[in-house]
């Protein structure tokens, strides 16, 4: 007799259809956990997307709190009962997973888990994930496991879903990227022809201007004149293509949604850890959220090239009526004074620039072997 709270093909269906509404990885990979787990009625689940350094790129759990989580540390290494899954095609129902030779512990604030339900999440020949479920929540005998062959049918029939929905995710958020890219280029197309053309006509008329100051000084002048007026132009033209370049990215899903993204993207593709956190963050007016994102990107950029650190904290929380960005770094810090002294700003001061063009106000903090805190807060509307 199942256990589960809402059974048969109506509670397939249901799980099925919500992970077909989903277009962003992340929420895909949520709303898969969360399925699996309501469906076959266990205490945990997780579902693990291995990256190539022996880790995982992305580790989503349910029935775990946030603090519970950030409690347990760092993500999991590939290891274990979960190595099996990702290397090995079948499924794997064990009655307690502490008993099976290939266990090798857990962290001491890691939930307690016995009867275990997991199995790889394959496109094609290719397994993309791994997913987990642990402690059925039903009467369990001496000996017996709580999972059932009825629960591994499922469960084999939601992870060949979910890798269709993964796989479509994917394809869909490369698709928004080269579509993106595509843009921008046709847009940097633009603002070289506009303003090399200005920027031509600009330096003919100085020359012009030039010749004409001893001999004619009244010709020079109105020369100088139309200087100052193709020099507005050209910063019209600049004003504008910036107005344009506004990421496609943020006007659609929100700054918290891109700094998740392209965070995610930072930590597959270098070695440090980067990891993104938010709390409660309204929706802020336009300009703000732009200068954050591009505040986050320098800052990262920053972290990840120069500080040598291996874990690069990034946390967007709601203060009054605004926000509050914070970059953190455990790399090998500086002190903020001597590098202004010598000249090297780290783009310091463009994201100072940034910050206090939106109303803002940014704050450094760092010392030598202490790692680097970039904060940017702003009002909010």
């Amino acid at each position: 007799m199942s256990h589960r709270p809402s059974s048969g093909l109506a509670a397939v269906s249901t799980a099925l259809l919500a992970m077909s509404r989903r277009l962003e990885v992340h929420d895909v990979l949520k709303t898969i956990v969360a399925s699996a787990r309501e469906l076959l009625d266990a205490e945990y689940a997780a579902l693990g997307v291995p990256d190539d350094h022996g880790g995982f790129a992305q580790f989503v759990v349910d029935g775990v709190s946030d603090e519970q989580w950030k409690a347990i540390g760092p993500l999991p290494r590939q290891h274990g009962i979960l190595a099996a899954m990702l290397h090995e095609e079948k499924a794997e129902r064990l009655a307690d997973v502490r008993k099976d030779p290939r266990f090798e512990g857990w962290p001491s604030a890691h939930p307690d888990m016995s009867d275990f339900l997991g199995l790889p999440v394959r496109d094609g020949d290719e397994t993309i994930a791994a997913l987990f479920l642990a402690n059925k929540r039903c009467p369990k005998p001496d000996g017996g496991c709580g999972f059932t062959e009825e629960d591994e049918e499922l469960l084999s029939i939601l992870a060949q879903h979910a890798a269709i929905a993964l796989t479509n995710a994917r394809l869909y958020e490369r698709s928004r990227e080269l579509t993106i890219v595509e843009e921008r280029s046709r847009l940097a197309h633009e603002l070289h022809d506009a303003v090399s053309q200005k920027l031509f006509s600009l330096r003919l008329t100085a020359q012009a201007a030039a010749a004409l100051v001893d001999r004619d000084p009244a010709r020079a002048k109105g020369e100088l004149q139309q200087v100052a007026a193709l020099a507005a132009e050209a910063a019209d033209e600049l004003r504008a293509a910036v107005v344009e370049l506004r990421p496609a990215a943020l006007d659609e899903d929100g700054l918290v949604a891109t700094l998740r993204t392209q965070i995610q993207v930072l930590d597959r593709a270098h070695g440090a850890r980067v990891t993104f956190d938010s709390s409660a963050v309204r929706a802020l007016p336009a300009a703000q959220e732009e200068a954050l994102l591009r505040v986050a990107q320098e800052a990262l950029h920053n972290a990840l090239r120069h500080s040598g650190g291996d874990r690069v904290d990034v946390t967007l929380a709601r203060r009054a009526q605004g926000a509050v960005l914070s970059v953190t770094d455990n790399g090998k810090g500086f002190e903020p004074r001597l590098v202004r002294r010598a000249g090297r700003h780290l783009g310091l001061v463009s994201m100072r620039d940034r910050a206090s063009g939106v109303g803002g106000r940014l704050r450094v903090r760092s010392a030598p072997g202490q790692g680097t805190t970039i904060e940017m807060e702003v009002p909010g509307g």
